[in-house]
Order: C-alpha cells, then structure tokens, then sequence
C-alpha cells in the first residue's frame, strides 16, 4: 500500500515561466496559488519559437547562436506543477533551464525536432514571449 507524504502539500517547485502565464498575460490567473520570486533571463543558450498559431511559446537547448529568454521564477506548490504538468500540450516537457545568475529552476520545453517539423516562426529575437505578442498585436 503506498503511503502518501503528509508533507506533499507544501512541497514546492521553482518554477520559470516565459509564456502565456507571465504576468499580464491571459493564462497568469493559473499562477495565483504560486509565489512570485523575481523576473530573469536565462543563459544564452536557448530558443524560442512561437508554437501552435501563437497560442506558447516552444522553448528548447541550442549549442549555438541561442539566446537569453526573459520570464519570471514562481515558488509553485507540487499539486500546482503537477496540474500544470497535465495541461500542457502533447510533447511538451519539463527540464531544468539555467538562469542568468548560475541557478536552476523547472521550465517546459519542445523537442526541437518538433518546432523544425511544423516550422514554427523562431521568435528569438523579440525579447520574450510578451514583446512577441505586443509586436504581434499592434501590426
């Protein structure tokens, strides 16, 4: 019989978010029961694609020309990251992502075979997910 941790409750994630959950943008109300802990980039050594007609971002690891991608850290509670877990879309991932000051938190990555496959429009060079979308918005 598996016994559960009377503890799991208050277990908790560091999360990085660079996507439709970031602050002031349309999925953030799913962050409520999370802890903002700061705004950051990551090394450079990601990309970023916009995936599914605009709907995420499609983060991944390159060994070259990669570069920083802004987001935010949140303090999540397990059974938070557990239901975001289960709502991300099909080969979406999560992975450790190093940030800019050396240290590690969760993010959720694609496959980069899978962003070449569907040819999603690399989005790198925009400075995050939210000045994508502004960009996206005022053209």
């Amino acid at each position: 019989m598996a016994h559960l941790n009377p503890d799991s409750h208050r277990e908790t994630k560091m999360v990085f978010i660079c996507g439709s959950a970031l602050r002031g943008q349309p999925d953030h109300a799913g962050m409520q029961s999370s802890t903002f802990i700061c705004e950051t980039k990551t090394q450079p050594i990601y990309r970023m694609h916009s995936a599914v007609e605009g709907w995420h971002p499609a983060i991944y690891l390159v060994e070259k020309n990669g570069v920083a991608i802004p987001g935010e850290v949140y303090e999540m509670p397990q059974v938070d990251f557990e239901r975001l877990c289960a709502n991300e879309p099909p080969h979406m991932h999560p992975a450790e992502v190093l940030l800019e000051q050396g240290k590690g938190a969760i993010a959720f990555f694609y496959p980069q075979e899978l962003v070449e496959k569907y040819n999603w429009l690399d989005i790198s060079d925009y400075g995050g997910w939210a000045a994508y979308k502004s960009a996206v918005n005022q053209s």
